[in-house]
């Protein structure tokens, strides 16, 4: 099968834990951050992460790609630790959170390999994040603690770094939860000046361990 995939995406490294802790071979495809050729080949919009199973079925839902991963591979089940109001409860915490996740990704994205070394890609990339938000990516990085202040307010990253510490993991045994929360806020260590609890960053390393996957390997100088 085949995974297409950006480094500086946290849905596509969701699918690259989930298939790491599954077990499941696959050929990574980093296509170019303009590369609309591909993906309309597949029928898609330009987005990641894409599964292309060996039988040709595509998945693009990020969120339905972890469930599809789930059923393959010998590796742990994904889903059955999880109680349904973790994974609701999970699925709504994301949500909320989307929005300041968004700002304080934005301006880390080009430390990462596909972007940030291709002067055309993050030329093109600085004029679609203005667009979006309406300030430049400078700005949104002089910005970045008081978003992260309101990001903090929202997931108490403290209470949760504690949590982890006791039980190690999101449903006390590793899970689909675990792949949600490590892709998705691995990257906030980046921002100059912002500091996860240790707790936290411990708990990255044992979700990584698990998969097989390092959560560095797309960044420059990497």
């Amino acid at each position: 099968m085949r995974l297409y995939h950006f480094w500086f995406e946290p849905a596509s490294e969701r699918a690259r834990l989930a298939l790491g802790a599954k077990g499941i071979p696959y050929e990574l495809i980093v296509p170019d951050y303009d590369d609309d050729e591909t993906f309309f080949e597949m029928g898609l919009a330009r987005g990641v992460p894409v599964l292309r199973w060996d039988d040709g079925g595509i998945q693009a839902d990020p969120w339905a790609a972890l469930r599809d991963i789930d059923q393959h591979g010998s590796g742990p089940t994904l889903f059955a630790p999880l109680e349904v109001d973790q994974w609701r409860a999970l699925q709504a915490w994301r949500e909320k959170a989307d929005r300041l996740l968004e700002r304080l990704y934005a301006p880390v994205r080009p430390a990462y390999r596909g972007l940030g070394d291709n002067a055309a890609h993050l030329a093109s990339y600085k004029a679609s994040m203005a667009a979006r938000f309406g300030v430049s990516l400078e700005e949104l990085a002089n910005d970045r603690y008081g978003t992260y202040a309101q990001l903090d307010a929202l997931t108490q990253f403290k209470g949760l770094g504690a949590f982890l510490a006791q039980h190690r993991f999101y449903a006390r045994t590793f899970s689909a939860g675990d792949i949600v929360l490590t892709a998705d806020l691995f990257a906030l260590q980046l921002l100059d000046g912002i500091t996860l609890p240790i707790d936290i960053m411990y708990y990255f390393e044992r979700v990584q361990g698990i998969c097989g996957v390092d959560l560095r390997d797309g960044l420059i100088g990497r």
